[in-house]
């Protein structure tokens, strides 16, 4: 055979894998409103930089007539390219192909670009649309998902690892995207559960949607699997690309600084007043939030979920920040099971790679209840001081309102190695709120007055008076400095300057262990 129609042969079977399953099949894709894998990965990268790897891939099952069914590719596209100019790589899963369901040649097409992807410090971007295991390669496929699972595991920290779930994502299958640092899913089309509907219905006897079981809002809202919910695909690669903006490539590098134009000793005087005089008023800590940060841009992570606390990524004088916040707009900003295991666990992926925390305190305390103790807030409370323990990027903790009892030492207290805390002249700091500090240490007092009521709202004065002030706290040195609300950003941003070359040595270990 002559070059050229060697040539011709290649070009021939290329065209032939870019069609996967075939015709029918992408037009059906295209009927439930879907993208196929290939036209993902073109929205997601940089035109013309894609360089697809084991193209030519085919299972070797025989099993169930499966040696008369074989697609170049085997249900997986994989390879690499760039995100506005940064190396990533991605796998995209082609439903179009046995239902993207994974065999051991597809696991290993993932692992491939897996290993290469933490060679070579980049981030690794799963497009996730597939039926679950393949059932004609029995435990062979099942072994696949291991391999999968393992390098998800050693990825952890090295490099980011986002998955896209834009489809059906089941049983062992889930497992993978679980491990990966931030879940996208979109609505409608995508969904996540160990057992689907009808197992449900057979072994419990409930009877639940597939939406309603693992539907994107579902997990962004109840279950808190998810990170962000999309309307469609197009916006669903759209997060990808912004979240990777806000992130290093890999644990050995910064995040990238990016010139944003907004002043760095920009002040709002709207700051303030926005605290409310009374201490019971609510307010949303995101306007505190967007009016400091660059340009007012906040990536907010888990939105629906634990809305009692705020994380997202922001960035000051181009430099990317984690926030974490309390938000007194809900359950007035107390922690409890799910905001502190929402906070932990975005503490540990800015400490993994290097981004410094933005501390936002106003916290009354831990949420009281028999739910809350039953369901182990002590263990999961302790998630996040572990998290914020742990952490030795850059962090500042600025102090808006009240900080009491032990969730002023867990949202990220001097004592538990804060860089810079600074407190606003708003700032409460006490073991408890002034009526139960007060109703315990004079409780006697209170009983033998004349008119106890009176009494009680007399010591409540004198309480707030001596502790509802950041003064005792600064006399020790537990705030660095008392600031004027408005100019934050400026304090923040300088502070932020003077850390960025920060070194803590820690004690040589494998690992810690986190209270799980």
């Amino acid at each position: 055979m002559s070059i050229e129609k060697k040539i011709e042969e290649l070009r021939k079977k290329k065209e032939e894998a870019k069609l996967g399953g075939g015709e029918k099949r992408i037009q059906k894709q295209h009927e439930k409103g879907k993208l196929t894998a290939r036209e993902r990965i073109d929205k997601l990268l940089d035109k013309g930089t894609f360089v697809e790897l084991d193209m030519f891939a085919l299972h070797h099952c025989t099993d169930f007539g499966m040696e008369k069914k074989r697609f170049l590719g085997d249900g997986v596209v994989t390879g690499y390219g760039r995100v506005n100019g940064r190396l990533v790589y991605v796998f995209s899963q082609d439903f179009t192909v046995f239902g993207g369901s994974l065999g051991w040649k597809f696991a290993e097409k993932i692992c491939k670009v897996m290993d290469l992807a933490m060679q070579n410090g980049a981030p690794v971007i799963g497009l996730n649309d597939s039926g679950g295991a393949r059932i004609q390669e029995g435990v062979v496929s099942l072994g696949g998902y291991a391999e999968i699972f393992f390098r998800n595991v050693m990825s952890s920290g090295v490099v980011p690892q986002i998955s896209a779930i834009m489809g059906p994502c089941a049983g062992g299958a889930v497992y993978s995207p679980a491990m990966t640092d931030f879940i996208i899913m979109t609505k409608d089309s995508s969904h996540m559960f160990i057992t689907g509907p009808e197992v449900i219905k057979t072994v419990t006897g409930e009877r639940v949607t597939f939406d309603e079981l693992g539907g994107a809002m579902t997990h962004n809202t109840k279950s808190g699997v998810a990170h962000f919910a999309a309307e469609n695909e197009e916006q669903c690669i759209e997060f990808v690309k912004k979240l990777l903006s806000y992130l290093p490539s890999s644990n050995r590098e910064k995040p990238p600084r990016v010139q944003t134009g907004d002043d760095p000793k920009r002040m709002d005087e709207v700051l303030n007043s926005i605290v409310p005089d009374s201490s019971k008023r609510p307010y949303d800590m995101k306007k505190i939030i967007t009016s400091i940060v660059d340009n007012g841009e906040f990536l907010e992570v888990h939105m629906h979920w634990a809305k009692n606390i705020i994380v997202g990524f922001a960035r000051l004088d181009g430099y990317t920040v984690g926030v974490v916040a309390n938000q007194p707009k809900f359950l007035a900003g107390t922690l409890d099971i799910n905001s502190s295991t929402k906070a932990a666990r975005f503490v540990r992926f800015c400490d993994a790679f290097n981004i410094p925390l933005l501390t936002f305190v106003d916290v009354p305390g831990f949420l009281p209840g028999t739910a809350q103790e039953y369901g182990g807030i002590i263990r999961n409370g302790a998630k996040l001081l572990y998290a914020f323990c742990e952490a030795n990027v850059p962090k500042i903790t600025v102090i808006t309102r009240k900080a009491y009892g032990g969730a002023y030492d867990v949202m990220c207290s001097k004592h538990i190695r804060a860089d810079i805390n600074y407190a606003w002249p708003s700032t409460e700091l006490a073991v408890m709120g002034p009526e139960g500090a007060v109703n315990i240490v004079f409780r006697k007092e209170i009983e033998a007055a004349e008119d106890p009521e009176k009494k009680a709202h007399e010591l409540v004065t004198e309480y707030k008076e001596k502790f509802a002030n950041p003064y005792i706290a600064a006399e020790r040195g537990y705030v660095d400095d008392i600031i004027e609300p408005k100019e934050t950003r400026p304090r923040i941003i300088d502070a932020l300057h003077t850390l960025l070359n920060k070194i803590e040595d820690r004690p040589v270990k494998k690992h810690g262990n986190i209270p799980l």
